[in-house]
C-alpha cells in the first residue's frame, strides 16, 4: 500500500478521514505510524496528498486530510478480457489498476469455463477490493469500470463495433501475421483471450467487429503475463 485509499464513508469532515480494517493494520504494523506522522493518501476518483495522524488506537486512525495533488493520467484504452481463472483473476484485476487501465470488460469465449462466472470474486464488493488494491500500489485515485458481458457473439456483434470507434483495436492471439505495435501515442482497445486463445471462429468475429490480430511472438504467455507485457509494448509511458 503506497498510499492509502480514502471513500466518501471514511471522512467524519470535510478535512479528516478515519481509517479501520486492513488500511489501519497497515498503517500500525507495517508503516508504524505514530501521532503526528504524514502518511500518503488519495481520495477515489479525486486529488492525492498527505494525511497527518491525529489519533492512533488499536480500533481507529484519524488523519487530517491535505488533498492537492492530482492523480496519474489514466491509460487511454479499452480491455476487453475472455474472463480468467478464478485463481489468477484477482491478480490481473489488481495488475489493470496498477497499470492505470480504467475501463475493463470481461467477455465470454469457448474456452471459458461457466463455473469461472460463478466466482465470488466478481461480486462489487470483490470487485473493488481488487481494484482498490491495485490502485494503492500505483499511487492513484480513480477507480476503473468494470462491465460484465457473458454471451460473446450478442456483444461482439451489437456493442464492441461502437466500442471501438476511434481507437486503434487489436486481438492479441498466436499465430497471426503481426507483431503487436509499440509506442502508441491514441486511444486503443485490446482484445486478450483465455488460457489457449481465443477459438478461430471468435478472432474471426473480432475482426469483423474492427479488431486487428497481433501477436507477441513464438512463445505462449499466461493471461497474468500476456496483459502487462502487451500493455508496456502498447504504451511504453506506463511502466
Amino acid at each position: 500500500m503506497n498510499h492509502a485509499l480514502l471513500f466518501d464513508e471514511d471522512f467524519v469532515a470535510p478535512n479528516r478521514a478515519v481509517l479501520r480494517g486492513r488500511r489501519l493494520k497497515h498503517i500500525r504494523s507495517v508503516l508504524g505510524a505514530s501521532l503526528g506522522d504524514q502518511l500518503p493518501v488519495g481520495r477515489v476518483n479525486g486529488l492525492m496528498g498527505s494525511g497527518e495522524v491525529i489519533k492512533l488506537t488499536d480500533s481507529e486512525a484519524e488523519l487530517l486530510v491535505n488533498l492537492d495533488q492530482q492523480p496519474p493520467s489514466p491509460l487511454p484504452l479499452s480491455l476487453f478480457l475472455a474472463m480468467p481463472r478464478p485463481k489468477m483473476f484477482r491478480r490481473i484485476l489488481q495488475t489493470s489498476a496498477t497499470l492505470g487501465i480504467k475501463d475493463i470488460w470481461l467477455i465470454n469465449s469457448y474456452k471459458v469455463e461457466k463455473s469461472f462466472w460463478q466466482t465470488p470474486w466478481l461480486s462489487d464488493e470483490h470487485l473493488q477490493e481488487n481494484l482498490t488494491l491495485g490502485l494503492e500500489q500505483a499511487k492513484d485515485t480513480n477507480m476503473p469500470k468494470v462491465h460484465i458481458r457473458k454471451l460473446f457473439k450478442p456483444f461482439v456483434e451489437d456493442e464492441l463495433p461502437s466500442l471501438l470507434q476511434g481507437k486503434v483495436a487489436l486481438v492479441a492471439h498466436p499465430g497471426t501475421a503481426t507483431p503487436c505495435p509499440t509506442y502508441l501515442n491514441k486511444p486503443a482497445a485490446l482484445c486478450v483471450g483465455p488460457e489457449g486463445g481465443f477459438t478461430s471462429y471468435e478472432v474471426g468475429k473480432l475482426e469483423e467487429a474492427g479488431c486487428q490480430g497481433v501477436h507477441l511472438g513464438p512463445r505462449i504467455l499466461r493471461v497474468e503475463t500476456a496483459v502487462p507485457v502487451l500493455v508496456s509494448r502498447l504504451f511504453d509511458a506506463c511502466l
